[in-house]
């Protein structure tokens, strides 16, 4: 498995062909359908970004229950892996943007507690987000596979290989990380998915070409957060193929 040498030695690794075009289809096809809302944001006419997509989009959770997917995520998590975030993003010429440089910190839950190491909180579409440990970021994986060809002209995701290997990263730190080592474009074809590691520095740039880029986001753990903290969703992957 020449991708988890590189997940653990850069944070990344691209893979080509882990949803089947039929599965990409139906997920274009049920994301097409979705209507603006609270967790459903829309410009031009259509739907760019999506929180609590495994709740709301049977079709993604499917995703994430999938054979395929499995195979990616238990190499690393181990067999007791479950989905605890699905989100949409889609670059469109009407809905486009650029993001800074920045790790994933938050992690969504079903409830704002007391517990220590966690915060600040939020609410986001009506679920509690709230910055965990480090070690909780650590322990998890994202799975972000494409539903469009990706070309460096449609806004990809840039990251810094092996910014995920210091936990948490200040402003200081993150900039010394961004002055010594050279961004690399994650370039992923329709059906490919990028494996990423939460703590890794990532970015992307807004989109010079007309037409979608469509991802479909997917956050794995294998275990309870510390504290008495609950995962917002915890969908089991129980091997089922989707293919």
């Amino acid at each position: 498995m020449w991708w988890l040498t590189a997940l653990k030695r850069d944070g990344y690794a691209v893979v080509p062909d882990v949803a089947g075009q039929p599965v990409v289809a139906d997920l274009v096809r049920a994301l097409e359908a979705v209507r603006p809302g609270a967790a459903a944001l829309d410009r031009g006419g259509g739907v760019y970004a999506m929180r609590n997509l495994l709740r709301d989009v049977p079709e993604s959770r499917r995703l994430a229950e999938s054979r395929a997917i499995r195979a990616l995520v238990e190499p690393v998590l181990g067999p007791n892996l479950f989905a605890v975030r699905g989100l949409f993003f889609d670059k469109t010429a009407e809905s486009n943007w650029l993001v800074p440089w920045h790790q994933d910190l938050t992690i969504a839950v079903r409830a704002r507690t007391a517990a220590a190491g966690y915060g600040p909180w939020t609410v986001k579409a009506g679920v509690p987000h709230v910055q965990p440990p480090a070690s909780v970021l650590e322990q998890m994986l994202t799975v972000r596979v494409q539903l469009d060809d990706g070309d460096a002209a449609n806004g990809p995701l840039r990251v810094i290989p092996g910014s995920h290997s210091q936990g948490k990263l200040g402003a200081e730190a993150a900039r010394a990380w961004l002055e010594r080592t050279a961004p690399v474009t994650c370039v992923v074809p329709r059906g490919g998915a990028l494996l990423m590691k939460p703590l890794l520095l990532h970015a992307s740039s807004p989109s010079d070409a007309p037409g979608h880029r469509r991802v479909v986001h997917l956050e794995f753990a294998a275990g309870p957060l510390p504290g008495g903290v609950v995962w917002y969703e915890q969908t089991r992957v129980e091997n089922e193929d989707v293919a």
